[in-house]
């Protein structure tokens, strides 16, 4: 639990029913708050009952202000008239989820009379309240069910975490180190739509900024990690200097980016002037510790690497490329992998640390970590830029062990059948205009994705088990009508 992140959540309700019930409603959401900070992935913090529009406007307000609240859980225990939130809602810029719940479980059948009624009125007042957040076009999540309920509790912390990566994100520093590769679209972008869309500072650094700050590392670091990746890995080759080269960029990286309080970023192996290798263990093991990555310029993905490691708390979560196929008829899958960069979290087993060449760049082999994936449900994401807007594409793989081992393969791969089958998932994914790049993770689901994207307020496409491409094509016409007129 990330208990320096916290959502506020806000009762309503009004002044007609009498004190005697407002301190019931109070005792009412308190309990309620109780049980769901015992079980979020953040704090859930009560506020006061909001009864009328100006104290529901400071509140909002104060949500704004406040660096640690990541959003607002709004719930109306009895009714609490609309118009009331217009002024609050108008200025509020954290993510909300509206809960329509109730504080009983089961109706009190024998006892039931009209000041329960009276009291116990969520079944009506959250439907006021879904009508303004309608009439005003304000995005949100609504969660139904019993506050208790284990799927309830579920839903919102998919909620939160989606809005633990969106706080992330309107702060996110990502360091380009050389362009993007040439004469490739999907990578480019728009970067300040980026910043005014989601809050990311794209900066360009030529390679010389870094290749200064590895000729700073010292031998003493270079042997100190050295001898942290003999603890924790099998080192499988005899070519040491090309493991300490990487050592040094490591260090070097990672100095750099914690100078300039960014969290991701890219390397292009079209640029790497003043370096004897491409950066690959090093990027792996920076990968490992949280950073996001994308290679060949490729800063939309290192962003969304970064976001996607802090809603899963940085487990099970890779930079990932649909890199080739396994087309058997009845056992077509595909091989995602890269040159070097696979993140360590969504490894099983033993990690091995080898030098191979690379092929590409002309520079000398770099070191590598090479590992098994592993197994399960995950979901792959890309972001692209269409010009006029960003898509976010998030669709359903299962990932299994290979049929056959590939022992002379150099690098980490993933084996994964795309949902809802291979050739419909890879049709979906070529129509929505779905990136080569893509952030692979275990932990989250197009749940989280879908409610970032709302957060965002971007177009979200979902690919998975109930893909149907007819309708998928449709659905893409109609995104392109509804996004590209807001």
């Amino acid at each position: 639990m990330d208990k320096n992140k916290e959502v506020w959540f806000v009762t309503g309700s009004q002044h007609l029913y009498g004190d005697d019930a407002l301190r019931e409603v109070a005792a009412h959401s308190k309990e309620i708050v109780a049980y769901l900070d015992e079980h979020a992935v953040c704090r859930i913090v009560w506020k006061e009952t909001v009864t009328t529009s100006e104290g529901i406007a400071a509140v909002m307000r104060d949500a704004n202000a406040c660096r640690n609240c990541i959003g607002i859980i709004t719930w109306m225990h009895t009714f609490s008239p609309s118009k009331m939130w217009i002024n609050g809602l108008s200025i509020l810029n954290k993510p909300v989820l509206h809960l329509h719940t109730q504080y009983n479980e089961k109706l009190p059948y024998e006892s039931i009379d009209m000041d329960f009624m009276n009291l116990n009125q969520s079944a009506r007042g959250d439907r006021e309240h879904g009508f303004i957040y309608a009439c005003m076009r304000k995005r949100r999540k609504v969660v139904v069910g019993y506050w208790k309920d284990s799927e309830t509790i579920d839903s919102i912390n998919v909620w939160i975490r989606a809005a633990i990566g969106f706080d992330i994100s309107r702060s996110l520093k990502v360091c380009r180190f050389g362009d993007n590769m040439r004469s490739v679209a999907v990578t480019d972008g728009n970067k300040v739509s980026a910043q005014i869309k989601f809050g990311w500072t794209v900066d360009y650094y030529g390679i010389g900024d870094l290749v200064e700050e590895i000729n700073a590392v010292s031998d003493e670091q270079v042997e100190k990690l050295f001898d942290e990746y003999k603890e924790k890995y099998e080192i499988v080759t005899d070519n040491i200097d090309s493991i300490k080269e990487q050592a040094k960029y490591e260090i070097a990286l990672e100095k750099f980016l914690n100078d300039r309080d960014a969290e991701s970023f890219t390397t292009n192996f079209e640029d790497l002037h003043g370096l004897r290798q491409l950066p690959g263990l090093a990027a792996q093991r920076l990968m490992g510790k949280g950073y996001g990555f994308g290679a060949e310029g490729d800063w939309k993905t290192a962003a969304m690497t970064r976001i996607m490691k802090a809603m899963s708390d940085n487990k099970s979560t890779a930079f990932m490329e649909d890199y080739t196929y396994n087309l058997e008829k009845g056992n077509e899958m595909i091989l995602g992998a890269h040159m070097l960069e696979v993140c360590p979290t969504v490894a099983e087993g033993s990690i091995r640390i080898d030098v191979q060449p690379l092929g590409i760049g002309g520079k000398e082999p770099p070191a590598r970590m090479l590992f098994d994936a592993k197994s399960g449900s995950a979901v792959a994401v890309s972001l692209i830029d269409l010009g006029d807007r960003f898509r976010i594409i998030a669709a359903e793989v299962e990932s299994m062990k290979a049929l056959q081992k590939m022992p002379n393969l150099p690098v980490a791969g993933v084996m994964w059948e795309p949902m809802p089958d291979f050739k419909s998932g890879v049709k979906a994914r070529l129509l929505a205009g779905g990136a080569h790049h893509t952030v692979l993770s275990y932990e989250l689901t197009t749940e989280h994705i879908a409610d970032f994207a709302r957060m965002a307020d971007i177009e979200c496409v979902i690919i998975d088990k109930n893909t149907d491409i007819s309708k998928f094509e449709n659905e893409l016409m109609i995104g392109d009508i509804v996004w590209s007129r807001r």
